[in-house]
């Protein structure tokens, strides 16, 4: 057993994998230092890295009972403080992380230092045989415990609407920015400064809130239109400028369902978004009134799903665990077909 053992990393969205290589340390040293890549750092590999402060917060309440053979430190360059450390007699690592602890070691052995015992831990293996990571989980991909957000049989069966899930979808399913009907630019303009400078893409669900959008110089990333409005056929949808969208898409999905035609254009959406920054149309003959529930599993946390809530405004909703988690259910309590 050694008596203290370092371990260095961003640890951004703790998730299973981590929780695995703390409690291997903690099986091999009384005590851990972990030190946490700084923001300045961290910011530099994805902007939607969390602050040190709430990644610190955040591993102390995931370790638990466990926090008090743990001290939390700032780490600012590559190595740390392991070329050096007197006290320190093992190194965790993963796969990826190996090479760097044996150039630690080989610069301990120049400063005079015993090379520390190198403690390597395995991946945890998480949903489609892939390793659960931060990077996948920003992704939007699957959640803390390597699970997907999507039911296991989505894209290949059609998801009905039952009462329960109609019922439980009456609120708005977000935050309401409030605009007279005849004037969608005074809840467009609100909705627009709100999300300015967000990472995600922008994604708008409804003819009234794209074109809304459009008439802003500001177009959705991904844009899905029917055009209706009110379940009826409204005159300005062929007023929408299809050829602000790198890509245009069509499905078919009727009313109070969501079909694998939608689930996959969806997709192909969001793909091309996050592969090449693509924008895409997706014009839809029948309904997508309920393809937020397909979009926030999908997509990359930090994206921005906006619909119209008739006579009311636009509900703005981001893509995080809570609204992935919450979609989740919903699906699942869907009917198949």
């Amino acid at each position: 057993m050694h008596s203290l053992g370092l371990v260095g990393g961003t640890f951004d969205r703790f998730h299973a994998g981590h929780r695995a290589l703390i409690e291997y340390g903690l099986s091999n040293c009384e005590r851990l230092e972990v030190w946490l890549t700084s923001d300045q750092i961290a910011q530099t590999k994805d902007p939607r890295i969390e602050s040190w402060s709430e990644r610190s917060l955040k591993f102390v309440e995931s370790i638990g009972e466990k926090s008090s053979q743990i001290s939390i430190h700032l780490l600012e360059d590559e190595d740390g403080p392991a070329p050096w450390h007197e006290n320190a007699t093992a190194i965790l690592c993963t796969p990826e992380t190996a090479l760097g602890c044996q150039r630690i070691n080989q610069a301990r052995e120049s400063n005079g230092l015993a090379p520390l015992e190198i403690l390597k831990v395995e991946h945890v293996i998480g949903h489609a045989g892939k390793p659960i990571s931060s990077s996948r989980i920003r992704q939007g991909e699957i959640d803390k415990d390597g699970q997907s957000y999507l039911p296991a049989n989505v894209g290949e069966a059609d998801f009905i609407l039952t009462k329960e899930v109609e019922a439980n979808l009456k609120d708005p399913f977000g935050e309401l920015f409030e605009g007279p009907e005849e004037d969608t630019g005074v809840a467009i303009r609100a909705v627009l400064e709100e999300i300015f400078g967000s990472h995600g893409p922008i994604i708008a669900v409804g003819d009234v809130t794209v074109k809304a959008l459009q008439d802003f110089g500001s177009p959705a990333d991904i844009a899905l239109i029917d055009g209706k409005t009110k379940r009826q056929k409204w005159e300005e949808a062929s007023t929408i400028d299809t050829s602000l969208y790198d890509e245009r898409l069509t499905c078919k999905n009727p009313a109070g369902q969501l079909n694998t035609d939608l689930f996959h254009a969806c997709a192909g959406a969001l793909e091309a978004w996050s592969n090449e920054r693509k924008t895409t149309l997706i014009d839809v003959d029948g309904e997508e009134d309920l393809a937020p529930l397909l979009l926030h599993p999908m997509a990359p946390l930090g994206a921005v799903v906006l619909y119209g809530q008739p006579n009311r405004g636009v509900v703005l909703r981001w893509t995080g665990s809570d609204s992935k988690s919450r979609c989740r259910e919903l699906l699942a309590a869907m009917d198949r077909a």
